[in-house]
C-alpha cells in the first residue's frame, strides 16, 4: 500500500478523485457478472478503467479504450503478431500499462486484481490500496497457465485485501493472506424480478414446447454435458434450453437430441424475457475441480425470477440454497429428473414468498458498500467513499 497522504484518498467528486484499474481475464462484453455488477457500481462517481486481456493482430500494436457507461472505459490492448514474435509479450503489455496511466493521468488509484496472471506485467504499479477479488479458483480450470498458482502467490504478498467469490474459496484462500473476506455471489433482485410479469416470448424460444427447463451462462467443462444428455434421454416430451457461449469444449462434444435447445448467449437485460418462460431452472454442473469452489450468480438470480431451481450438489448450493430448501439437489440423471417432477409440483407462492425473504438480505449494492467499508479500513481515517 501507497502509505502517502492516505487522508486524502476520496471515492467522491473532489479535486482528488481516485481512480479504479481493474485488471481482468474476463471480457466486459462476455458475460455479464460479478467483475460487470461491481465495476459499474463504482463507476457511478469515479472513473474506471477495465483492462482485459490483449488481443492479438496483424495491425500495429496500441491500446483501443472505448467509454462506456458512466465513468467507465474498456481498455484492449492489441499486440501484433510481428511484436509477439520479437518481443516478451508481458512487457509490450507492461509498456501499454504505463501509457494508459500516462495519458489518462491516473495517480491516485485502487488496483484491482481479478487474475494473477496480471502480476506479470502490473506488479510495480503502486496503488493506494491493492485487491484480489478471487471469484473462482483460475488454477483448476481447462487450459490454465502452470504458472498462475505462482503469480498468485505473489498477489498474495503485494494485496491489501482479498476478496473471495463464496465460502468454500474463502476456507481455500484463508491461511494466504491476513485479511481475506468471504463475498458470494450477489443479485440485481429488481431485475431478474420482472420475469415475474412478462408474457411476451422471444423469437427463438417461444415456438419451444412446455414443460421446458432452462439454463444460462457459461457453456464450458463446469457443465455436465453427459447427465444433461441422459436426463433429454429418460425425458424425450421434456424441452431443456441451454443459454450462453460456448467455450474450451468442442461443440461436437455436446448432446444433440431434438429436446435440447442452445440459443447461444444471450444480453444480460434479455435474460428476464428467457427465464419468464422456463417451468423450471437448472445449474446441471459437473462435479469436478472447476466447480469445487464455484459460487454460482445465476442461483439468486433463478430464484428473483420466481423458478423452482434444480442443481447438482456444488458445494456452496448445497450449504447457502440446499439446506434451505431453497434448491432443490440431484446427483444422478434419475435424481435430476426426479427433481425436476417435484420442482413442477411447488406451489409458487410459497417458493417465491420464501426466497423474497432470502433474497431481501441480499444485494450487489449491499456487497458493494461492505467491500467500501473494508477499503475504507485499509486505508485509515479521514476518507470518504462515493456511494453504491
Amino acid at each position: 500500500m501507497n502509505s502517502q497522504k492516505l487522508s486524502e484518498l476520496s471515492f467522491s467528486n473532489n479535486q482528488n478523485n481516485t481512480d479504479l484499474v481493474c485488471l481482468s481475464h474476463l471480457r466486459w462484453d462476455f458475460v455479464y457478472q460479478r467483475p460487470q455488477h461491481l465495476m459499474s457500481r463504482f463507476a457511478r462517481r469515479q472513473r474506471v478503467f477495465f483492462v482485459e486481456e490483449p488481443i492479438f493482430t496483424d495491425d500495429l500494436t496500441k491500446l483501443e479504450i472505448n467509454r462506456r457507461e458512466d465513468n467507465l472505459s474498456v481498455v484492449v490492448p492489441h499486440i501484433s503478431h510481428s511484436d509477439r514474435e520479437t518481443r516478451n509479450v508481458e512487457e509490450i503489455q507492461r509498456e501499454l500499462l504505463d501509457k494508459l496511466f500516462d495519458e489518462q493521468k491516473i495517480k491516485q488509484f485502487v488496483l484491482w486484481f481479478y487474475t494473477p496472471m496480471a502480476m506479470s506485467f502490473a506488479s510495480h504499479l503502486q496503488a493506494e490500496v491493492t485487491i484480489y477479488d478471487c471469484m473462482d479458483e483460475l488454477s483448476a480450470f481447462k487450459f490454465a497457465s502452470p504458472e498462475l498458482l505462482e503469480n498468485e502467490q505473489k498477489l498474495f504478498k503485494k494485496a491489501d485485501l482479498v476478496f473471495t467469490g463464496g465460502q468454500s474459496l474463502y476456507e481455500a484462500k484463508k491461511d494466504q493472506h491476513e485479511c481475506v473476506f468471504a463475498f458470494p455471489s450477489s443479485i440485481d433482485v429488481k431485475h431478474f424480478s420482472e420475469a415475474r410479469s412478462i408474457t411476451k416470448e422471444p423469437a427463438d424460444q417461444k415456438n419451444i414446447a412446455r414443460p421446458r427447463f432452462g439454463y444460462c451462462g457459461v457453456i464450458d467443462e463446469r457443465i455436465d454435458i453427459q447427465l444433461l444428455g441422459e436426463a433429454a434421454n429418460l425425458r424425450p416430451e421434456w424441452q431443456f434450453i441451454m443459454i450462453g457461449p460456448i467455450v474450451k469444449i468442442s461443440d461436437q462434444d455436446l448432446p444433440r437430441r431434438e429436446n435440447i435447445h442452445y440459443l447461444g448467449g444471450k444480453d444480460y437485460q434479455e435474460l428476464p424475457d428467457y427465464m419468464a418462460g422456463w417451468d423450471v431452472a437448472l445449474m446441471p454442473f459437473a462435479i469436478n475441480e472447476s466447480t469445487k469452489f464455484i459460487s454460482p450468480t445465476k442461483t439468486p438470480e433463478y430464484l428473483a425470477a420466481g423458478k423452482p431451481v434444480v442443481s447438482t450438489p456444488v458445494r456452496d448450493v448445497v450449504r447457502v440454497y440446499g439446506e434451505s430448501s431453497l434448491v432443490h439437489i440431484a446427483s444422478t440423471a434419475d435424481e435430476f429428473v426426479a427433481a425436476c417432477e417435484k420442482a413442477l409440483r411447488e406451489n409458487a407462492s410459497v417458493r417465491i414468498a420464501k426466497a423474497h425473504e432470502f433474497l431481501a438480505k441480499n444485494s450487489w449494492d449491499k456487497t458493494w458498500s461492505e467491500m467500501q467499508k473494508l477499503i475504507l479500513e485499509s486505508v485509515g481515517e479521514g476518507i470518504k467513499l462515493a456511494s453504491a
